[in-house]
């Protein structure tokens, strides 16, 4: 309740906090593991959504598209150290390989974010 209140300070409409919630999901998508960002992560922020009239299906979809984003992005990068291992090619050079198709999953997870009724479709 504490961190809501905090939040409602400073962000006052939900595209706002759409927007800071795909900044923050990015950042920990680099650092986190999904599964660990599941469990810590998602009871924090599921009221926070709630609160600005965020469905939680499309919260989760939101959350899960930005996470595996963060498995292809520096420093933790899983997808791309797994890779790296199974085609015996150098993290950099897939790095480089990536970034074309990192620039269109970011602008899908901007379209996932901002076209609710794409993600909703089939729920309601």
């Amino acid at each position: 309740m504490k961190l809501l209140a905090w939040t409602k300070q400073y962000i006052s409409s939900p595209l706002t906090f759409l927007v800071v919630l795909n900044i923050f999901l990015l950042i920990l998508g680099c650092m986190l593991d999904i599964f660990s960002a599941i469990v810590i992560v998602l009871p924090l922020l599921l009221p926070m959504a709630r609160e600005f009239g965020i469905d939680p299906v499309h919260l989760g979809i939101i959350f899960l598209a930005n996470m595996q984003i963060g498995y292809c992005t520096p420093p933790v990068g899983m997808n791309l150290f797994i890779a790296s291992y199974r085609f015996r090619k150098p993290v950099v050079q897939l790095y480089v390989a990536t970034i074309p198709f990192l620039i269109i999953l970011l602008a899908t997870v901007l379209i996932i974010t901002y076209w609710p009724a794409l993600s909703l479709v089939f729920v309601r």
